[in-house]
């Protein structure tokens, strides 16, 4: 597993602890969701980020560690960002939380996994 591959683990894990340290200044994950002027745009843009990661781990010679995650979770987390930066107002809010309490605790688990074995 190239260091590289490592390296975006790490920020994957990044991006969803700034994620997490949102919704916590917000109070809940639909009061950070309904904050036109902060939280929702940071969250937004945290998960395009994450996407983005993965889009770059799947696109590495070494898919090993991409095979890791679950393919339809990926696939999700894509397609949102895809959303996210085509239609940026008409984005599912439900799917946004549904992805923020079901999805990106998988992610965090796994990446923390990730890392662990690579120590």
């Amino acid at each position: 597993m190239s260091k590289e591959l490592i390296t975006k683990v790490h920020l994957i894990l990044e991006k969803i602890g700034y994620i997490e340290k949102v919704i916590e200044q917000s109070g809940s994950i639909s009061a950070a969701l309904h904050d036109l002027s902060t939280y929702r745009p940071a969250i937004l843009m945290h998960l395009t980020s994450i996407a983005e990661q993965f889009d770059k781990m799947k696109k590495a010679p070494d898919t090993s560690l991409i095979q890791t995650f679950d393919a339809d979770d990926l696939k999700g987390i894509c397609d949102v960002r895809n959303y996210i930066a085509h239609d940026y107002e008409g984005v599912n809010l439900s799917i946004i939380e549904w992805i923020l309490r079901n999805i990106l605790p998988k992610f965090k688990l796994q990446c923390e996994q990730l890392i662990n074995q690579t120590q």
